[in-house]
Parts: C-alpha cells; sequence; structure tokens
C-alpha cells in the first residue's frame, strides 16, 4: 500500500503518541502515588508521626522495625500493615526488596540514629530522621555522606521550621517590622523522671542539650539567618539524686552573631523551664510560647517610627497534633516526588551538632 507524504506523518504521529501515551499515565500516576514510610522504633514519637502520616493524602505507613513482634503487629493491624512488612532491627535491611516502602522515618534514640539512618540508605530507602542528628559531629558526617552515596535523600525533623507561627515571626523579623534585632532569649526545659533513657548519655549522647535546647539553639539560627560566631556557656547539677550521674541537668548558654546579634538561652531536666523566645528590636518585640505540639502562640508590640502608636499582635495557633508532623512528613515527600532538596537537610543537622560540641566545649566539658 503506498502512502502519501501527509499520510505517511499522521499515521507516525499517531503511532509516537501511542508509544507516548503509557510514559503519561505512569508519570500522573507517579504523581498522584502516596510514599510509603517505615517507622523505625515504635514508641512515643513514633505515635505523633503515625498520626500525622494518617492525616496526608500524599503518604502512608507501610513498614514496621521493632524489638518486639507483638507490639509491631498490634501497630500493623490498626494501619493496615502487612505481616511481611514487619522487620526486626537484625533483619530490617530485608527491606531493599520491599518495594512499597519507599522512606524510612528514623525514631530511635539518638546513639541509634547514626546506625539506622546509614542501613536505610544502604537499603535504598530515603531517610527522615528525628533531632538531634546523632549523638557526634562526626556521625552526623558519616549519615549525610551514606546517604549521598545510595543516591537517597535526608530529612531531619525540624517541625518548627515548617510550623506557621514560627514562619510568622521569620517573616516578620525579615521585613524588618522589629528594627535592627538586638537580643534573643529563649529557654526549652522540663522536669525529667528517674529511669529514662535520655538520662543515660551512651543512649542520650547528653542531658538537656541535645533534647530540648537544641528547639532554642535551631530557633536562634533560623531567626536570624545567621550562623553563630562565638559562644560561651556554663552548666550545672543541683540534684544530685542518681538522675544527673552521666549528663548535665542544666545548661545555659550566650551566642553572638556576625551581626552582632546576642542570644541567650536556657535549658533543664530539672524544672519545668516557661518554654519560648523573645526576639527584641529597635522598634519592638515579638515572643512565640511553646515549642509544642500545640499551644503556640505569637505576640508583639513593635512601632513603624517613634512616637507612632504601636503595632500589637496576639495570635495563637489553635492547630493540634498532628498536624506539625503532617506538614513536615508532605514536604519530605514532596521532595521525593519531584527530586528536591528538603528545606532541613543533613547538612542542617549537622550545624546544629557543631554547635552543641562548641557550647560544651565552652562549658568545659567533652566535646561530642
Amino acid at each position: 500500500m503506498k502512502l502519501s507524504r501527509r499520510e505517511f506523518s499522521r499515521l507516525g504521529a499517531m503511532g509516537f503518541a501511542a508509544q507516548m501515551l503509557p510514559a503519561a499515565r505512569l508519570e500522573a500516576q507517579d504523581a498522584n502515588r502516596r510514599i510509603g514510610y517505615c517507622v523505625i522504633g515504635l514508641g512515643r514519637i513514633a505515635d505523633h508521626f503515625i498520626g500525622g502520616v494518617q492525616a496526608s493524602s500524599t503518604s502512608k505507613i507501610t513498614g514496621l522495625v521493632s524489638g518486639h513482634r507483638d507490639k509491631a503487629e498490634k501497630f500493623a493491624a490498626r494501619l493496615g500493615v502487612p505481616k511481611s512488612s514487619i522487620y526486626s532491627y537484625e533483619d530490617m535491611d530485608r527491606m531493599r526488596d520491599n518495594k512499597s516502602i519507599d522512606a524510612v522515618y528514623v525514631a530511635l534514640p539518638n546513639s541509634m540514629h547514626a546506625e539506622y539512618t546509614i542501613r536505610s540508605a544502604k537499603a535504598g530507602k530515603h531517610v527522615f530522621c528525628e533531632k538531634p542528628m546523632s549523638t557526634s559531629v562526626s556521625d552526623a558526617e558519616d549519615m549525610i555522606a551514606a546517604c549521598k552515596t545510595a543516591n537517597v535523600k535526608l530529612m531531619i525533623a525540624y517541625r518548627l521550621q515548617y510550623e506557621p507561627t514560627n514562619l510568622r515571626a521569620i517573616e516578620l523579623i525579615r521585613q524588618g517590622a522589629l528594627g535592627k534585632v538586638q537580643v534573643i532569649e529563649g529557654a526549652n526545659g522540663f522536669y525529667e523522671t528517674a529511669g529514662e533513657w535520655r538520662l543515660n548519655k551512651p543512649m542520650s549522647g547528653g542531658g538537656p542539650m541535645l533534647d530540648v535546647g537544641i528547639y532554642c539553639l535551631n530557633a536562634t539560627r533560623y531567626l536570624t539567618g545567621e550562623e553563630p560566631e562565638s559562644f560561651t556557656a556554663s552548666v550545672s547539677t543541683i540534684d544530685h539524686d542518681g538522675r544527673f550521674d552521666t549528663v548535665e541537668e542544666n545548661m545555659v548558654w550566650t551566642t553572638k552573631f556576625p551581626s552582632g546579634i546576642v542570644a541567650s538561652c536556657s535549658t533543664s531536666y530539672g524544672a519545668n523551664l516557661k518554654s519560648y523566645y523573645r526576639v527584641t528590636g529597635s522598634k519592638g518585640w515579638l515572643e512565640v510560647g511553646s515549642y509544642g505540639y500545640q499551644g503556640i502562640r505569637l505576640q508583639a508590640n513593635y512601632r513603624s517610627e517613634r512616637g507612632t502608636p504601636p503595632t500589637v499582635l496576639d495570635e495563637p495557633n489553635t492547630e493540634r497534633d498532628p498536624k506539625q508532623f503532617t506538614r513536615e512528613t508532605d514536604h519530605f515527600t514532596q521532595c521525593i516526588l519531584e527530586n528536591k532538596t528538603p528545606k532541613t537537610p543533613g547538612e542542617e543537622g549537622l550545624r546544629d551538632m557543631q554547635c552543641m560540641q562548641r557550647i560544651y566545649k565552652a562549658a568545659g566539658m567533652v566535646a561530642l
């Protein structure tokens, strides 16, 4: 059969379109698919994360790693995870063959973050790791290197960098509402009871500095948009009841930034400190209360010009857990689907580890 050039072109175009249809369909399916997460460690923080994923339209729980099979099976039954996708710590490397698992959420004690991040990366899974990133600078560096070698993404769970009230505070500062920032104050701490793993340095890596003080440290960095220039620090243990045989009870530190901004922060396991940060500038101040999962509130008082009426803000965030976990998980899922770098990658966690190493050193303690 002889074809005209026009007929040949038309059929060719149809054939090309037919070839392209499966690819286009796959691309659309990929854009709409939900990323599967395997939760490593089924403690308290994992419950918050799971709740966040359940509220997500882009993510789902597809695997579990636990040292307690019976506990894991109860979680699996509730979440619709098949028993074949439950792993122990010893055999979790088998998840490399589980196509339903795209990423892992590392919810283990601090000292275990590095090992399970590196093992997950070697299994070809993207890694979403709780803060603090690790218990040493060298471990943090190894985690970053392992994920880069495996070509998987690494994100550290700095949930407040995705939270609307904190983003609002950053916006006001960047817009110059407070004028030139001069001083930042912050605190975060609680009374820790005996027997908790956080009081065991081999598991935690340190005391309240790594656990809750890191919120203050990270906040001063994202509020200023600068990296610290120098630190001073003091540490103390007041309650000699055995809880603080291996970790500090209280830590207070100051940070000087290149612009001249000075931050003063405190953390404790011996008392329920007010959880907040306050930023004071030449035109006024703002304060954000709580680093928690809910109850976050922004208050501010500033003047555009001297002698003018002040702008007064009181903006409570009425969102409750698991919104924060949903928001950060959705961000990581988007990064996986669109091949983007997370807002809080491993390098962000490393910078905090390096800062805490300097703070401990300034306090006369063994560096991380």
